[in-house]
């Protein structure tokens, strides 16, 4: 055998071990392509939290590579991580958009789509001490001057920026003159708003929910087909015909298939059927979107050929 199989195989051992005496992986490695409090580090630490107390794995560790909307990660976790079976990476349709935007030569396509977990409505806020007391308000003013009002979110391309170009749009303005403010990660974002740097941002719910409630940062409006907070409304209930969602899940390295890739995939599928994950799940205001295998991989595809078709209605690719 090739001292490269043979090296591959010896390091699947664990994996095949665990999964067939059905105990926990003893370990999983984490590539989270931006910074630490954004959606995707998120997740990556809610699948932590739950499947360590439910004894699906015994420890997790965490890398944050930010940059490109996600596509700095990506590249790294391609060259680095390669038949590496106990390395997951974490990413979901902003970097399918980031990636086609910037023309990035990497994508979702050279990974191992392993299993969709949430899906997730974007929110525009603004800060406690905004002059825009609601979506109307805002929206008005974005319509007269959108150079005047810089708005926060995770990149080109990202579902984000894709929210605020389909507002855009539907205001009769170009999307490109938005005043669009790219940040790292989440936290940076967060940070913006609750500082006043920008006069407003579009990220996941998720992301600003403990500040919505904190009075931190005001909602104004979420840009799915139901409400998450009573008080907060959606773009389309308010007179706004823009709806998009999301969805974020996990990815194996290059090279890794058969039965450490189904190991992955069963861990996913455990961490599911939690009632642990089912709880977190309501009190983020994730939707439970789980999807493996052909599946997924199926979706991932006509996903990135559908984004793509929006970001060249949009200008954007």
């Amino acid at each position: 055998m090739h001292r490269r199989s043979l090296l591959a195989a010896a390091a699947a051992l664990p994996f095949l071990s665990a999964a067939r005496a059905a105990e926990p992986l003893p370990s999983l490695n984490f590539l989270v392509p931006a910074a630490p409090g954004g959606g995707w580090d998120g997740l990556g630490r809610a699948i932590e939290q739950v499947g360590v107390a439910a004894g699906l794995v015994a420890r997790c560790q965490f890398e944050n590579l930010p940059g490109g909307s996600g596509t700095v990660g990506l590249a790294r976790f391609v060259t680095t991580r390669r038949g590496k079976p106990d390395s997951l990476f974490v990413a979901g349709a902003s970097l399918v958009g980031a990636a086609i935007a910037s023309r990035s030569p990497v994508s979702l396509k050279d990974v191992v789509p392993v299993a969709r977990l949430t899906e997730e409505a974007a929110v525009i806020v603004v800060p406690a001490s905004s002059e825009f007391r609601d979506i109307r308000h805002f929206a008005e003013a974005l319509k007269s001057e959108p150079r005047g009002i810089p708005i926060a979110g995770a990149g080109g391309g990202t579902v984000d920026h894709v929210v605020l170009c389909r507002l855009m749009t539907v205001l009769g303005r170009k999307p490109l003159e938005a005043q669009f403010v790219s940040f790292p990660g989440g936290g940076a974002t967060q940070s913006a708003v609750i500082g006043a740097q920008v006069k407003a941002a579009v990220a996941g719910w998720g992301e600003f929910s403990e500040q919505v409630a904190a009075g931190r940062v005001r909602a104004l409006a979420t840009s799915g087909e139901r409400r998450l907070h009573p008080d907060v409304p959606t773009l389309k209930e308010s007179g706004y015909d823009v709806t998009t969602t999301n969805w974020r899940g996990l990815f194996a390295a290059p090279q890794v298939s058969g039965t450490p890739l189904r190991a992955l995939t069963d861990f996913a599928t455990s961490l599911q059927a939690t009632p642990a994950w089912k709880e977190l799940l309501q009190k983020r205001g994730w939707d439970d979107a789980f999807l493996t295998g052909d599946d997924f991989q199926t979706f991932v595809a006509r996903d990135q050929a559908e984004t793509e078709a929006v970001l060249r209605e949009l200008g954007l690719a």
